[in-house]
C-alpha cells in the first residue's frame, strides 16, 4: 500500500510505452521519481525528455529484464541514486500465439526470459532493498505489482506459451504477496491481469533478440496473430485506465487488478471444473463463432 506518492520512487519495467509509460504519466503528476526501463531505445529517450519536461526526476535506463546482470546494475543504479525504489511494476511483456508445440525453443527463451525471468529479476533484487527501507523506518511503505494477464487465469487456445508465462507470473505474486504478509505491514503487492487492451504487445517481434530469431511462422502462429491483432485493436479499455486502475489499487492494497472484471466469468467456469474434477471447458462457450472459425482455419476447412 502507498498512500502518498509524491517524492517516492517508481521503477517501471516496459515503461516506454503501453501500461509502463502511462504508469510513469501519472507518477509524474503526482511529483514521483521515475526509473523507465526498456529495450526500445528511441521510445525509451522519447519517454525520458516527455517527463523529464514535467519537472520531476527521471533515469531511463536500457535493459533486457531477462538478463540477470543487466538488472543487477539496473537495481544497483537505482538504489545509488534514489535508494529503495517504493513502487516497482515488473510490467515488461511480450507475446506470442500458435499451438503450443508448435512453439520454438527460441519462442519458449524469449518469452520465458522477459515474462517470466523479467518478473523474477525484479522481485529478486527490489524485494530485499524495500524491506530494509521498511524496515529503517515505520513510516515507509512499498508496492510491488507485476504484470500477468487475464491469460494467467484462463486456457485459452493456441496460445499456449503466453498462457504458461503468465500463470507463473500469477502463481509468483500471489506467492509473493503471502511471504510479505509473513514479514512486513509496510510492502505489498498486486497483479495486473488486463485482458484485451491496446498496448503495442500485439506488435512484440520489434524487440526479438537476434539469437532468439523466429522460425518461418507456421499456419497456427499466423492464425494467432491476426486474431489477437483484431482483438487487440478493437479494445475499448486504454492503457492509461488501467494505469490509473494500477495507482488505484495500491492506495487500498487491492490485489488483483482487472481491466475487464466481465471476463471474469469465463475463469469462474475454469475453477469450477478444476473444483469439480470435470474436463476443462469449452473457452467458447460465450462466442461459439470464434471457436468454429479457429476450428475451421486449422483443419483448412
Amino acid at each position: 500500500m502507498i498512500t502518498d506518492f509524491k517524492g517516492k520512487t517508481a521503477v517501471l519495467t516496459g515503461g516506454a510505452s503501453g501500461f509502463g509509460l502511462e504508469c510513469a504519466r501519472i507518477g509524474a503528476s503526482l511529483g514521483m521519481n521515475l526509473v523507465l526501463v526498456d529495450v526500445q531505445k528511441d521510445a525509451l529517450k522519447a519517454a525520458h525528455d516527455e517527463l523529464q519536461a514535467l519537472g520531476v526526476q527521471v533515469m531511463a535506463k536500457r535493459v533486457d529484464v531477462s538478463n540477470a546482470e543487466e538488472m543487477q546494475t539496473l537495481a544497483n543504479d537505482v538504489q545509488q541514486r534514489f535508494g529503495a525504489p517504493h513502487f516497482v511494476f515488473n510490467n515488461a511483456g511480450v507475446g506470442a500465439g500458435g499451438l503450443v508445440w508448435e512453439s520454438s525453443l527460441q519462442d519458449w527463451e524469449w518469452l520465458m526470459g522477459v515474462n517470466v525471468w523479467g518478473v523474477i529479476h525484479g522481485v529478486r533484487l527490489f524485494t530485499p532493498m524495500m524491506l530494509e527501507a521498511a524496515k529503517q523506518d515505520p513510516h515507509w511503505q512499498g508496492h510491488i505489482v507485476n504484470t500477468a494477464s487475464m491469460a494467467g487465469l484462463l486456457t485459452p487456445p493456441n496460445m499456449g506459451i503466453y498462457n504458461v508465462t503468465k500463470h507463473a507470473v500469477v502463481s509468483l505474486t500471489e506467492t509473493l504477496y503471502q511471504d510479505l504478509n509473513l514479514v512486513t505491514d509496510q510492502v505489498s503487492a498486486s497483479v495486473l491481469c488486463p485482458y484485451f487492451v491496446p498496448t503495442g504487445i500485439n506488435q512484440s517481434e520489434r524487440n526479438r533478440p537476434g539469437h532468439l530469431a523466429a522460425a518461418k511462422p507456421t499456419q497456427s502462429q499466423l492464425i494467432g496473430q491476426a486474431m489477437s491483432d483484431k482483438a487487440v485493436g478493437s479494445g475499448k479499455v486504454s492503457a492509461a485506465q488501467v494505469a490509473q486502475m494500477v495507482f488505484d489499487a495500491m492506495r487500498v492494497n487491492q490485489f488483483y487488478i482487472y481491466s475487464h472484471p466481465k471476463a471474469l466469468g469465463n475463469a469462474q467456469t475454469r475453477f469450477d471444473a478444476i473444483v469439480a474434477g470435470s474436463n476443462p471447458p469449452d473457452p467458447f462457450a460465450e462466442r461459439p463463432e470464434i471457436g468454429i472459425q479457429l476450428r475451421q482455419a486449422l483443419r483448412g476447412e
